[in-house]
């Protein structure tokens, strides 16, 4: 029989103990986000939009490996608070990574990518052969 029970408020969980929001404070703000996107199907292209609010161009990181789009962002930034008696020191750190398998049908050496009001925007234009043929007109004999 064991005496630490997950519920036991005698032998409360390491996790607990030592990542609750009141242990020296600051871990008010720690959450992990993972960016929202919209992909849309358009006749030549695909767009991607991701919300990603309070970054700079400079802070993304785009790339293509194998096929496989990786978008990925990080910012740091630090805080420091200082009194007569101490000094509070704290370093945030953002950061979110997406991967995306791309299909064959795109042209990935003509990729393209803006920011602009807290929307990433990447174009991803099909190649010539997979878009749409044009409708043909039959003659009638």
């Amino acid at each position: 029989m064991s005496l630490v029970k997950r519920n036991n408020p005698i032998f409360p969980s390491l996790m607990n103990e030592f990542f609750s929001p009141d242990w020296f404070g600051g871990m008010e703000n720690a959450k992990a986000a993972v960016p929202s996107v919209n992909i849309m199907d358009n006749e030549k292209e695909f767009e991607l939009h991701f919300a990603i609010p309070g970054f700079k161009k400079e802070d993304f990181n785009l790339e293509v490996d194998n096929e496989v789009l990786t978008v990925s962002g990080e910012i740091k930034s630090e805080d420091k608070t200082k009194t007569d008696n101490y000094t509070r020191r704290e370093f945030h750190t953002t950061s979110f990574k997406r991967a995306f398998t791309l299909p064959e049908t795109i042209d990935v050496g003509a990729i393209n990518a803006s920011y602009e009001d807290g929307i990433l925007k990447l174009t991803l234009p099909k190649k010539e052969e997979a878009l749409p043929k044009p409708k043909r007109l039959i003659e009638i004999a």
